[in-house]
């Protein structure tokens, strides 16, 4: 049996979503294993704060985002309204997933700038702004979009059989919004160097910057996907910059207390203290 082209680039889109959902699940599995003994460390040694609750609400929810990913991409589903329904929930869980990774960095941002009650205020009201607008475009384009299945036999999964080009736009928002933490925290970087050299600091500016390049470089490969591949292929890498975002995250979250541990333990001077929780109590 002879198929056309658009069924041969369906069929190819999903196994490409497979693929990218199977090593989603084994780096996160992995990522997990060899920090398995530094999480609990943090989890029962650490107190429990706003940040703590942030860092595990965060953590988890990846499971969730991968369980439904995996769902999407192995399960026969010939039914478009439930496709629709996991896609929904699969969209929203990976949004609160990078809104909670934000937030990691928002705060640093706060703490880098002497807790600056109006900086905090300004980045908050603007986060919220972007959240409402891509929530809002985000649904309005999952809702009345529909979905196929592939024509080819033995290709499981479902996706998109018309235009995603809104979405580019939450896409941009999250771009503009990382590239405004990355000016501030460039600009706060420059003004203290000299003045405050500890390495808690230094980490603090480190993973705030790759964190910002990492975000912006995902953002530019899903608006390339958006605009040069066919609809098909539209949300392919959205639940992997959710997933890698959200590693880095924690991750770093999770350095960061390792290294403002030692730092109070060895007696080291840090110049920026912080609790043992959260990196986000420091003196002006």
């Amino acid at each position: 049996m002879e198929y056309s082209s658009d069924d041969i680039a369906a069929a190819r889109s999903l196994q490409f979503s497979t693929y990218i959902h199977v090593s989603m699940a084994t780096f996160w599995i992995y990522d997990y294993a060899c920090s398995i003994h530094e999480e609990w460390t943090f989890l029962l040694r650490s107190h429990w704060s706003k940040v703590k609750g942030l860092y595990i609400v965060t953590r988890y929810l990846a499971f969730i985002l991968l369980t439904t990913g995996l769902y999407l991409s192995f399960a026969p589903n010939e039914n478009p309204g439930k496709c629709r329904v996991f896609e929904n929930i699969d969209t929203g869980v990976g949004m609160v997933s990078a809104i909670f990774s934000e937030c990691f960095f928002i705060l640093r941002t706060y703490v880098l700038w002497n807790k600056n009650r109006i900086l905090l205020a300004a980045m908050l009201s603007t986060f919220l702004t972007f959240v409402g607008a891509s929530i809002g475009i985000a649904f309005t384009t999952t809702a009345p979009a529909a979905y196929a299945t592939s024509a080819i036999p033995g290709i499981t999964g479902c996706y998109r059989s018309s235009t995603s080009f809104p979405l580019l736009i939450p896409t941009l928002l999250l771009s503009v919004f990382e590239l405004g933490l990355m000016i501030l925290t460039l600009i706060r970087a420059i003004q203290n160097w000299r003045i405050n050299p500890s390495r808690l600091y230094l980490v603090l500016v480190n993973h705030s910057i790759s964190y910002y390049a990492c975000g912006l470089l995902f953002s530019v490969m899903n608006i390339f996907t958006l605009l040069l591949l066919q609809y098909s292929y539209h949300t392919l890498l959205y639940d992997f910059q959710f997933m890698i975002l959200t590693i880095l995250a924690t991750r770093m979250h999770l350095h960061l207390w390792q290294v403002n541990r030692h730092a109070h333990s060895s007696g080291a001077l840090v110049r920026i203290p912080m609790t043992d929780m959260s990196s986000v109590d420091s003196t002006a």
